[in-house]
């Protein structure tokens, strides 16, 4: 094709790209079905990942579940059972009656399970193991929630080598080791969808959390990179969603503060309403969700503006050191643990 006539309708393609997300702000795209599929969560012991999986089941997925905490992950999966009782009994009070003839129209009825694995993903043969646990116990994945996470909580020189590589590896590593272990089918059905949950701090980063914004700019990366592996291939059918959140209130960073005057106005989130956020973009089939819509702005201001007027921003919202009270908090407890312990 003339090169020039290419041009034309890239641009083309290019300006519609923009009508047809202007138009999903306008009109909210129908949700996606997930009954009946197996929906894979890992961190689904707490936090967001339990939250992924009340929000799943409520929709009639299969779930499995992945944490490194047996009793924490036990939990999730009771509140899960719970919802599936709810909506069977919710099915059988509207099931039709007979009628008069001996005749009803009866629905086919899908039985809903959860299945539990305590799994460190930050080692890549104990994914592997447990993956194949789950093909042969289970059945094949359809959607693979990678939200597992954690942080060390220390300024860089203070941080010892093993908490660094831990963060690294359960926080972006362990994405490679599940989806390696997860898409060959999705790419043989050219059907599924992939999850990552990241972090605004794989935007746009602040001080004192080096390994944590390194892990979460390697997920975003790597999440990156597959979507557009899976265009080059031409598999349509295998949806992708970049998650990217504010700071949530999950007790994870607690402590974390920004200027006094300006948090009333950028609070952290609360759990819930960022995982129905999330969940409205992953039914939707959104390639990414950064909550609040503010992190938009401010991803593309840091990409665009000197070094030094990032600076002056992040100096005057009290960004640059709202880790600081957290990485203290930290320290005091570690320190607690050590006293209690007579270390």
């Amino acid at each position: 094709m003339n090169i020039l006539l290419e041009l034309f309708v890239v641009t083309f393609r290019v300006l519609w790209a923009f009508v047809l997300a202007a138009a999903k702000w306008l009109v909210r795209p129908k949700e996606k079905s997930v009954a009946g599929q197996v929906c894979l969560i890992t961190g689904a012991g707490s936090g967001l990942g339990r939250l992924f999986a009340l929000e799943f089941a409520r929709r009639r997925a299969l779930l499995v579940l992945w944490d490194i905490n047996t009793q924490s992950n036990e939990e999730t999966a009771g509140m899960v059972r719970h919802i599936y009782r709810e909506m069977a009994e919710a099915a059988a009070a509207a099931a039709p009656r007979v009628d008069g003839d001996g005749e009803k129209d009866a629905l086919p009825h899908c039985t809903l399970q959860v299945y539990t694995y305590t799994c460190d993903v930050g080692k890549r043969e104990n994914v592997y193991s447990t993956a194949e646990r789950v093909r042969k116990e289970v059945g094949e994945v359809s959607v693979l929630v990678n939200n597992a996470g954690v942080v060390s909580g220390h300024h860089l020189l203070e941080c010892p080598d093993e908490l660094i590589e831990r963060t690294m590896m359960v926080n972006c590593h362990a994405h490679f080791w599940t989806t390696k272990a997860f898409l060959p089918k999705m790419l043989e059905m050219n059907h599924g969808h992939i999850v990552t949950v990241a972090s605004s701090l794989g935007l746009f980063s602040t001080a004192g959390v080096e390994d944590y914004c390194a892990s979460k700019f390697g997920a975003v990366g790597f999440h990156e990179s597959l979507s557009h592996e899976l265009k080059a291939a031409e598999k349509d059918g295998i949806k992708t969603t970049l998650v990217c959140p504010y700071l949530v209130d999950t007790g994870m960073f607690r402590g974390c503060r920004i200027r006094k005057e300006i948090e009333p106005f950028l609070p952290p989130l609360k759990p819930e309403y960022c995982v129905k956020q999330a969940m409205r973009a992953i039914l939707t089939d959104q390639p990414m969700i950064c909550t609040p819509r503010l992190m938009y702005m401010v991803t593309f201001m840091k990409s665009i503006l000197p070094f030094e007027a990032v600076v002056c921003m992040y100096r005057f919202l009290g960004a640059d050191k709202c880790m600081y009270p957290f990485i203290a908090q930290r320290k005091q407890a570690t320190n607690n643990n050590e006293a209690k312990n007579g270390i």
